[in-house]
């Protein structure tokens, strides 16, 4: 805990900040802000246009999806639905903060990365070039170490607020003595 006193002839201020894991709660709201944007723009792009993140995802002028198979609606509705869900979850963590919160986000997009890395790592489209390849196989990493992050960085007490400053006025005297 830091503790500022700050004074004048009218009276004494003192404000408390708890540093106790500030750092940490900090890295875990930034990674649960980069993984709930990143499960809202892919789930509304896969849900509300389909066709247009099949062949353009993950924008940029990189193709990941088309190079992989045929377009099928119903796959990109639930992929989309999917990183919405874990999006959602992600945001609801953001908002709500807590260890247990952030944990179980981070087990959830790291359960959904294990597996979706083993097939980007053995499955590589003939289309897909070298370069591609690599940044899809990072962007897939980067969501596994972001969810076993979120696991593993939280305090495992909650984040407690500031206290509100105590402020002390000292009487004033009512003329020469």
């Amino acid at each position: 805990m830091r503790i500022r006193v700050e004074g004048d002839s009218g009276g004494v201020r003192v404000r408390m900040r708890f540093d106790q894991h500030r750092k940490r709660w900090l890295a875990v709201r930034i990674m649960l802000g980069i993984l709930a944007a990143t499960g809202l723009v892919t789930g509304l792009w896969a849900v509300l246009a389909p066709r247009s993140w099949y062949t353009s995802y993950p924008g940029l002028g990189l193709r990941w999806v088309s190079v992989d198979g045929p377009f099928n609606h119903h796959l990109a509705g639930d992929v989309g639905g999917f990183f919405l869900a874990l999006g959602a979850i992600s945001l609801f963590a953001l908002w709500r903060g807590g260890p247990a919160l952030a944990q179980a986000t981070g087990l959830g997009w790291l359960v959904f990365s294990v597996p979706h890395l083993i097939y980007h790592a053995a499955h590589k489209p003939a289309e897909l070039g070298g370069f591609s390849y690599a940044l899809s196989l990072i962007g897939v990493i980067a969501l596994l170490g972001l969810g076993l992050a979120c696991m593993l960085v939280p305090p495992r007490t909650p984040q407690v607020p500031d206290p509100e400053p105590i402020e002390f006025r000292f009487p004033r005297r009512s003329g020469p003595r």
